[in-house]
């Protein structure tokens, strides 16, 4: 039985233009995370992100800071079981 868990997130406030995506990418991975990240076209940005609840605890609490350009205003969170559908974690186009 896995003890993967999933989380969808949607952070708002000054996240797009500041390197959000590729700084929560290489976040992802050095914590061992798979999924994806994209902005959205409200200016928010989106996150799908699947592994460990220790390191995915620690990615969620990334993103309410990010890079050291982005004002979080907000990050919503709905959580769900790991499909395990995710090789890697990929910056993947505008929603």
């Amino acid at each position: 039985m896995s003890t993967q868990r999933r989380a969808t997130l949607r952070i708002q406030g000054t996240v797009q233009g500041v390197s959000y995506r590729e700084s929560a990418r290489h976040e992802a991975l050095r914590l061992g995370l798979s999924g994806w990240v994209r902005n959205r076209s409200d200016g928010s940005v989106e996150a799908t992100v699947e592994g460990e609840p220790g390191a995915l605890e620690d990615f969620i609490r990334w993103c309410h800071s990010g890079p050291r350009m982005a004002r979080v205003t907000d990050v919503a969170r709905s959580d769900a079981g790991a499909t395990g559908e995710f090789r890697t974690f990929t910056v993947e186009r505008t929603s």
